[in-house]
């Protein structure tokens, strides 16, 4: 991993994220070669996003094929902040279900529902895929602060200076 992404993730806000958002979107190329994006549940352990789901899940097979995908993770009221990142993704199936499954499905749930769930999930799943995304491009962006993109900050300052002249 870069200095750069490493030094974006390691910032406060970026982390609160990675460990509070409840949910990401994940984007990957589709068996028809369309770009899609599904809503997951993740888990960010050790400088990784891990994402678990069904080993007959489209996307495990597309993933497959095609490991370049996406995560766009968001804070905030109405998307005040996003974390963008782009990197490869690896499969690994696992017997049973995966701790990391668990752990993210417990973030939303009281120690009763989590006990309950994870009874559920371990009589449904005899295995589960385990999808490693490796970050090798990460983005940041707080609105609010006016940590924009780059292009949009260029049109911002564009019309300030306009404004002012």
């Amino acid at each position: 991993m870069s200095e750069t992404n490493a030094a974006v993730l390691a910032e406060p806000d970026v982390q609160r994220l990675l460990t509070e958002a409840a949910l990401a979107r994940l984007a990957y190329v589709a068996a028809n070669g369309y770009p899609i994006v599904v809503p997951v549940g993740f888990l960010w352990k050790d400088d990784a996003v891990i994402v678990c789901t069904a080993t007959t899940a489209p996307k495990v097979k597309a993933i497959r094929r095609s490991p370049g995908v996406a995560l766009e993770i968001e804070g905030g009221q109405g998307a005040e902040q996003l974390l963008l990142i782009k990197g490869d993704a690896a499969i690994d199936i696992v017997d049973g279900v995966p701790d990391e499954y668990l752990a993210m499905s417990r973030r939303t749930m009281t120690a009763d529902e989590a006990e309950q769930f994870e009874s559920q999930v371990r009589s449904v799943y005899r295995q589960m895929a385990r999808i490693t995304i490796t970050p090798a491009w990460v983005r940041f962006y707080d609105f609010p602060a006016g940590r924009l993109p780059p292009f949009l900050a260029a049109l911002v300052e564009d019309a300030a200076s306009q404004h002012h002249s």
